[in-house]
């Protein structure tokens, strides 16, 4: 592999693929002389860190529904409030305004 010209999302990637591949290594890399200096651990193969860094991509794009759902969802806070006047109104069921909001957000992004 040619660490020099990574771009820094491309060195992220290999590097949370060879973590995931190897939990415990202890590794360094000179971007500059693009030498990958191995400390501890068994060394990953470059093919089976490019295996990795597809699979983790596979697995984070499989995600996307749920950073979606998560940025539409309201503030805890509010939920938490909507869930009160829910809870003094008896309507801890499909009637109330958090699962109407929750039910909407869930219908608006399925699951996959």
């Amino acid at each position: 592999m040619n660490y020099s010209t990574m771009s820094f999302d491309e060195f992220k990637n290999f590097c949370a693929a060879v973590k995931s591949l190897e939990p415990n290594a202890k590794f360094s890399v000179d971007k500059n002389a693009n030498i990958l200096t191995w400390h501890s651990g068994t060394q990953p193969t470059d093919a089976a860190i490019e295996a990795e860094i597809t699979r983790l991509e596979g697995v984070y794009d499989g995600n996307a529904y749920q950073r979606t759902r998560a940025a539409a969802y309201k503030d805890v806070k509010e939920q938490l409030d909507q869930l009160y006047h829910d809870m003094t109104a008896g309507k801890l069921d499909a009637t109330g305004e958090w699962h109407k909001a929750i039910k909407a957000v869930k219908d608006a992004t399925p699951k996959p």
